[in-house]
């Protein structure tokens, strides 16, 4: 088991555990409910923690975190049906529903 991905906010480790996920990787959340505890802990043994199971699949979660991060940052985009201008974090267009390819 490895420790693959780590931050201060809790939303970004879970996006990070639902991206794995969903791509079949099992994975195993550490120090998720120590937010808390930032006072009694450091802030940095609080953060978030995401660890992959199997440490085979650990170059392949690797490689889906970072298109998913790179993803995430990009702008936005209009789209092909409708010319609406949609978030960078929409995969449908909230005017039409139509797919961002």
């Amino acid at each position: 088991m490895r420790m693959i991905y780590t931050h201060e906010n809790r939303l970004m480790t879970h996006n990070i555990k639902n991206l794995l996920e969903a791509k079949g990787i099992e994975v195993m959340m550490k120090n998720d409910p120590l937010q808390g505890a930032v006072g009694e802990l450091s802030a940095f043994d609080a953060w978030s923690e995401v660890w992959i199971v199997n440490d085979e699949h650990f170059d392949y979660a690797e490689s889906i975190i970072k298109d998913g991060l790179s993803e995430q940052y990009q702008g936005s985009w209009n789209c092909r049906q409708c010319n609406e201008s949609n978030e960078a974090n929409f995969d449908l267009c909230w005017n039409c529903q139509s797919g961002r390819s």
